[in-house]
């Protein structure tokens, strides 16, 4: 299958273009390399530096290419600036993504995979989250998600567009020594608390003590990187048997102090902790319900510890101190 993947040089899009060609098929990604890098799309991809708000690059993109799938990873993704700059998240988000659509019909191009997002569930009523728990988005970018499915919504039943809606929760861990996570700024908690073993930060702020939950810190589902893209590419097979849309997680909880204390562990430094002042908006527990994915696709996780989740991604900081250095 030839597929297009949008944000390809990203942290989840590159290690998804490498299963997809590592499964045989032609892959061209997409990047505008504002957050991705070049250096960590597969040698096999052709490459294209374009951005999705440039309707002519995407026409000669779909016309030199003829793509008969698309998986869409290219977005603005942090919570925190989408409050600070909601227009970036409400506007670039979805019009970007309108026009990649409006561009795939006119190429009828009719297989769309979505890298959507948990924060579609601001305060879940259940835990473990199912897909069919209320969407309550917590933020402009969880909205820019949500804006995002109801225009596939509308391209199948206008169109027949048959799409996959993926709404993962923290995605972690390293592909390969050559595939890893380097984000500037670095907002997630795992690579954090690495640079403190790395001595690049001195050390690492838990954000509240207090909270609902066992040791009182929040809980949060991680799914390593390479789980998260069999499931994208199991999901993009399974297209001609209509749309769908899943919640995809590990399925367990880990806590801000189990990261911090399995890191020490693996990397043999103490990582100094300070306690700080909760951050508004966050929930006590997100944990993911993929029980629809592994019923309906036969998804499992198969790297599930958290211990295998942090040396995988330690083993990588300590080979790419500096990450992507191009």
């Amino acid at each position: 299958m030839k597929v297009l993947v949008t944000g390809g040089a990203g942290y989840i899009g590159s290690t998804v273009v490498s299963e997809l060609v590592k499964a045989g098929d032609e892959v061209i990604v997409l990047d505008n390399l504002f957050q991705g890098h070049e250096d960590a799309v597969d040698a096999n991809a052709t490459f294209v530096k374009a951005d999705l708000a440039d309707k002519a690059a995407l026409e000669t993109i779909f016309e030199t290419h003829r793509p008969d799938a698309i998986m869409h990873f290219a977005s603005y993704t942090l919570v925190g600036e989408s409050w600070e700059k909601p227009f970036l998240y409400l506007r670039d988000n979805v019009v970007n993504a309108l026009n990649l659509l409006e561009t795939a019909v006119a190429f009828d191009c009719k297989k769309f995979i979505l890298s959507s997002t948990a924060n579609l569930f601001d305060e879940p009523e259940r835990i473990p989250i199912a897909p069919e728990e209320r969407i309550v988005p917590g933020s402009p970018y969880g909205e820019s998600k949500y804006l995002i499915e109801r225009l596939l919504h509308w391209m199948e039943r206008v169109y027949g567009m048959n799409y996959a809606a993926l709404r993962y929760f923290n995605a972690c861990g390293a592909a390969s020594d050559t595939l890893g996570e380097d984000h500037a700024p670095e907002t997630h908690i795992i690579p954090l608390v690495l640079e403190v073993a790395l001595g690049q930060r001195e050390k690492i702020t838990i954000f509240g003590d207090d909270y609902d939950t066992p040791d009182g810190t929040c809980v949060r589902d991680y799914i390593h990187v390479l789980d998260l893209a069999q499931a994208h590419i199991l999901a993009l097979r399974s297209l001609d048997g209509g749309s769908k849309v899943y919640n995809l997680g590990n399925g367990k909880g880990f806590s801000v102090k189990e990261v911090i204390e399995t890191a020490r562990e693996i990397t043999g430094h103490p990582i100094p902790a300070e306690i700080g002042a909760r951050r508004p908006g966050d929930p006590a527990t997100l944990v993911a319900d993929s029980e629809k994915l592994k019923r309906e696709l036969g998804w499992e996780p198969k790297y599930p510890s958290l211990h295998d989740i942090i040396s995988s991604a330690w083993a990588w900081h300590v080979k790419n101190p500096s990450g992507y250095e191009k």
